[in-house]
């Protein structure tokens, strides 16, 4: 699954994109601007008419029907312009998609990171991706993940967007 999470002022609209079991994605909506941390750009808003226009899956919308959306809205404008946190270490200035979400609304627990997989409890792939990045594998750190996130609790499911 890839999620975006969205947040939209408004109707407080949370959208997931998914595909094949696991989000990779999360984002916010507000305004009809989305506010996401791309690899290659770092933390970004973007029109939503953009951002759909490279949908490759559905997207699924969910809200969190408590959040103060101008107080989370403030909040992630003020993070725009930091990096992208290629290596998920936390406090360190740079934000991955769903440590960006996890930031501005704090209601998700961090959980213990795992890098394994079936055979190993760092995959061959981790372990490569950290050695060209020349750090250990933050196994075990305190982080999130875009799946923990969408199996939250506090979300509500709206439907799914269509274009």
């Amino acid at each position: 699954m890839i999620c975006s999470l969205c947040v939209e002022t408004k109707r407080c609209r949370k959208l997931f994109r998914r595909q094949q079991g696991s989000i990779v994605m999360l984002a916010f909506i507000f305004n009809q601007m989305i506010y996401h941390a791309t690899k290659d750009k770092g933390v970004i808003k973007q029109q939503l008419r953009e951002f759909l226009k490279t949908k490759q899956h559905r997207i699924f919308v969910y809200r969190y029907p408590r959040i103060k959306a101008e107080q989370v809205q403030a909040a992630a404008e003020h993070l725009l312009g930091r990096p992208y946190n290629h290596s998920f270490y936390p406090d360190n200035g740079c934000y991955y998609c769903s440590q960006y979400i996890a930031e501005i609304l704090p209601i998700f627990e961090t959980i213990p990171m795992q890098f394994g997989d079936d055979k190993h409890t760092i995959s061959d792939f981790w372990q490569f991706y950290y050695e060209q990045l020349g750090l250990a594998v933050p196994l075990n750190k305190a982080g999130t993940n875009p799946s923990q996130l969408s199996q939250s609790e506090y979300l509500h499911y709206l439907g799914e967007l269509h274009d």
